[in-house]
């Protein structure tokens, strides 16, 4: 890991959220070599010329402020940017932040062992970073979080596509299940095929969404479909239609 400490700035429009999460901050626990402040705004528009400026590893970015919102400065901030870590009170946008590269995403009020969690992950990404710079020894894969954000009753849901099984619908739900266990979710099938890699995910059925990675073999069945047979053992209905698009990505 970098020796240095990681470079903070604090947006959010609330004066006291502000000094809240700045006194959590200082009063973290040294799992780092420490926290260094680099300051504060208020707005969206201010968080904006502070990414451009540079010289910052970690934004804490709340989401509902004057001219611009958080999700909307992420959206026009430049690639090369800080990493990002949500502290807001509404649930209802982590899907959108994690879709815009957020490493974490933290429901106010914000408690002290939560932000020391969000933080040890913002460190060991910053170190990869470094890891993987030019001119790097062991340069590195991408960035560890890009992951499927599924909102689910228990809470958002952070997934490694490639643990994902299938996902099947049940009656008003969408069950997916991965090789950790399944979880109920109220995407639409079709909002997960758009969310999940079109080069290892094949839409099988109506009702089903199969990782074709993850297929163990294929029962064909009356009807000229197949009857999928996963590494987990779970079967997967493959109907007609689908079945010959799948010889096709099968070569077979």
């Amino acid at each position: 890991m970098s020796e240095e400490p990681l470079r903070v700035w604090v947006a959010d429009d609330e004066v006291m959220a502000r000094k809240r999460l700045i006194r959590l901050l200082a009063e973290l626990p040294r799992r780092h070599p420490g926290i260094q402040l680099m300051g504060e705004c208020a707005d969206g528009h201010a968080v904006l010329r502070c990414v451009r400026e540079g010289n910052i590893d970690v934004l804490l970015l709340d989401i509902q402020m004057p001219g611009l919102s958080g999700l909307e400065a992420l959206s026009l901030a430049p690639a090369e940017r800080p990493l990002v870590i949500f502290c807001t009170a509404h649930a209802k946008h982590a899907v959108d932040a994690f879709e815009l590269g957020a490493i974490d995403y933290l429901l106010k009020p914000i408690e002290a062992a939560r932000l020391q969690k969000a933080m040890d992950r913002a460190q060991a990404a910053v170190a990869q970073r470094h890891l993987a710079a030019p001119g790097s020894e062991k340069p590195q894969p991408g960035p560890p979080w890009h992951r499927l954000a599924l909102p689910t009753h228990q809470g958002i849901v952070l997934l490694d596509p490639q643990d994902v099984s299938h996902a099947i619908v049940e009656g008003s739900l969408v069950k997916v299940v991965t090789t950790t266990g399944d979880f109920f979710s109220s995407h639409s099938l079709s909002d997960l095929e758009g969310r999940l890699p079109a080069a290892y995910f094949m839409r099988v059925h109506r009702r089903a969404l199969l990782n074709l990675a993850r297929i163990r073999r294929l029962e064909p069945n009356e009807v000229g479909g197949f009857l999928a047979r996963t590494l987990e053992g779970h079967a997967v209905e493959v109907s007609r239609q689908a079945a010959r698009a799948l010889r096709k990505r099968l070569r077979m």
